[in-house]
């Protein structure tokens, strides 16, 4: 295990550790990925696989051995979340890892108006209290998801009022994520919150998708009670659609504005923004 790079990637085969992974292939960076299942790596030049379980520490310490900087992005969205991250941290700990970079959330807190953003903050604590160097890569909402937002029907539903937020695309936080894993030394305890350029209303979002996608979109604002009563025929659970409202109070109260500079103080490029990013997609 010790002749394997010494930089590990987990979520090689998802949307931000899978880009995160190509860019360091295409930089020639020698790198260790990290996956539950080893078909499922993805094929790069300079790239070695390992298999582990975030929830099972045993085959975490093994994967992790002689690994000193670790990128880990979060997992899935689940009720035991972040026992299995504090799991996964913890492993990590006892494994040696010197330095690891997580993917959190913007202005994550234990107090804020989007549930899981509480959740990462949660897993960032366990990272602080385990001694390893860290650096925090807190991301707004992804640009990339709010072509999801709208129903069949081309509505926008959600209590979020007139707020406004600053999403910023998955590329851009996946370049940061290169810059500080390349030279993570640099990035010792920094914490980077990452948004796109500017700070959008649902309403203005709305009327850049439909220029963007050709598709006709319109926000209509709802109360909290209607908000959950139109979600429940989803049939999800309880913490699900506590998840899905609060991303909508986070942004009514403020907690997902305020474009920062982050992105371009990394990457030395102005973040994409919504209506560039649409011009790269086809829909």
């Amino acid at each position: 295990m010790n002749s394997m790079p010494e930089l590990a990637i987990t979520g090689s085969n998802g949307n931000i550790g899978g880009t995160v992974a190509r860019f360091l292939a295409d930089a020639g960076v020698p790198q260790r990925l990290l996956v539950r299942d080893a078909r499922r790596a993805p094929d790069l030049q300079g790239a070695a696989t390992s298999v582990l379980d975030y929830a099972d520490p045993v085959t975490s310490c093994t994967a992790l051995e002689g690994v000193k900087t670790l990128f880990m992005v979060s997992i899935r969205e689940a009720p035991d979340r972040v026992k299995k991250h504090f799991t996964f941290v913890d492993a990590a700990a006892e494994a040696g890892v010197q330095h690891i970079v997580y993917t959190s959330f913007f202005r994550a807190s234990e107090d804020a108006a989007f549930t899981l953003a509480r959740e990462h903050f949660a897993t960032e604590e366990r990272i602080r209290a385990s001694g390893m160097d860290y650096t925090f890569l807190r991301n707004d909402f992804f640009l990339d998801s709010l072509p999801l937002l709208a129903g069949p029907d081309g509505v926008i539903r959600g209590p979020a009022g007139e707020g406004v937020l600053a999403a910023g695309a998955r590329e851009d936080v996946a370049r940061c994520a290169v810059t500080v894993l390349r030279d993570p030394a640099l990035h010792i305890n920094r914490v980077y919150e990452l948004t796109g350029p500017e700070d959008l209303s649902l309403r203005e979002v709305a009327a850049l998708l439909t220029e963007g996608t050709g598709r006709t979109i319109t926000y209509v604002p709802e109360t909290i009670e209607e908000a959950y009563a139109s979600r429940e025929h989803y049939g999800v659970e309880q913490w699900q659609l506590d998840a899905w409202v609060s991303t909508y109070l986070a942004i009514a109260q403020g907690q997902m504005a305020g474009p920062t500079s982050a992105v371009r103080e990394l990457t030395g490029r102005q973040p994409l923004s919504l209506r560039e990013l649409l011009q790269q997609r086809t829909f």
